[in-house]
């Protein structure tokens, strides 16, 4: 299997997340320059929006970064034809299949890389010609699946002939030896960058994950099909009430458009969509985007080092 840091042209084999209203051009360009792969979100921007931030990214960073586009937002299609015309390294997608894209975008020259919640659409993809998946667990924030990311990667890293990125509870040095151990050959990494400062969210949202403990994410969504990982607050309260009382799919949507932007753009985390993955609880400080790469993966390699009498001598530390 190919190493995904040669693969991309990174020095360390992580992705920062593609997260809507949070990955603008600044924190794609710190990543990159740390060294690892900064992702700017398209979330439901237009094309003429991305373009502009791609630009700008570029101004930042001479090194690798790629463009997240959500498959379900409506300008989709026209985004697609402007990324092989601008050509970033990278392309990731999510909340669907990416395969009528992927031979202009492979044509272009760009990598692929979408993010899968199971082993079918894993090795869908693979055969669609992606360049690697990313393995989300439902550990991560944002929109998940229903398999851990102790369950998914290892399925996934067995099914299919690519690189395989992990993510989900992904947050220090520990989480990426997990995830080599399972199989992954790098991992993507959202709510550790939520507190970079490079990030440019609302300090009230930073101040949240900061605080957070073990207990203080909730899954809201299930009942209608879309689930997305929040912390608790007044809302994702008041939503799991309304969907115990059995509301309309269509209508839970329209309630939760735009609470994402209210809580990272507006700083209002008591009635917005404070997307955050389980780990929250992990993340204690904010800090430069290239000082939380070294440092887990210095953590990693401690582990690495650490650990490998266990196998060397049958078990015996």
């Amino acid at each position: 299997m190919e190493d995904i840091s040669k693969l991309l042209g990174i020095r360390y084999p992580i992705i920062q997340g593609g997260m809507a209203w949070i990955a603008d051009y600044r924190l794609a360009a710190a990543v990159s320059n740390g060294g690892g792969l900064g992702l700017i979100a398209a979330g439901n921007a237009d094309a003429a929006f991305v373009r502009e931030q791609i630009a700008k990214a570029r101004e930042l960073t001479d090194k690798p970064f790629g463009v997240n586009v959500m498959l379900m937002n409506p300008h989709a299609d026209d985004i697609m034809r402007m990324l092989a015309e601008e050509r970033p390294a990278v392309v990731a997608t999510g909340a669907g299949n990416p395969g009528k894209y992927m031979q202009t975008l492979k044509d272009a020259g760009i990598l692929v890389c979408p993010v899968v919640a199971s082993v079918a659409l894993a090795v869908r993809l693979a055969r669609s010609g992606a360049d690697a998946v990313i393995a989300e667990g439902t550990e991560a924030g944002g929109h998940i699946g229903e398999l851990t990311t102790m369950a998914l990667v290892p399925q996934v890293a067995d099914a299919v002939d690519i690189p395989v990125v992990a993510a989900g509870g992904i947050a220090d040095g520990r989480g990426v030896a997990a995830a080599c151990m399972l199989g992954a050959c790098g991992v993507q990494v959202g709510t550790a960058f939520l507190v970079a400062e490079e990030c440019r969210i609302a300090q009230a949202y930073k101040d949240m994950i900061l605080k957070a403990k073990d207990t203080d994410t909730v899954a809201t969504g299930r009942s209608t099909g879309h689930p997305v990982r929040v912390l608790k607050n007044r809302m994702s309260k008041e939503t799991l009430a309304l969907e115990r009382q059995g509301i309309d799919p269509e209508d839970f949507e329209k309630r939760m458009a735009g609470t994402l932007r209210m809580a990272a753009v507006d700083g209002d985390v008591a009635n917005g969509s404070v997307m955050s993955g389980q780990i929250a609880g992990l993340v204690k400080r904010e800090r430069p985007a290239a000082e939380i790469i070294r440092d887990m993966f210095r953590e990693a390699q401690e582990i690495y080092e650490s650990r490998r009498a266990l196998f060397e001598t049958g078990g015996r530390m």
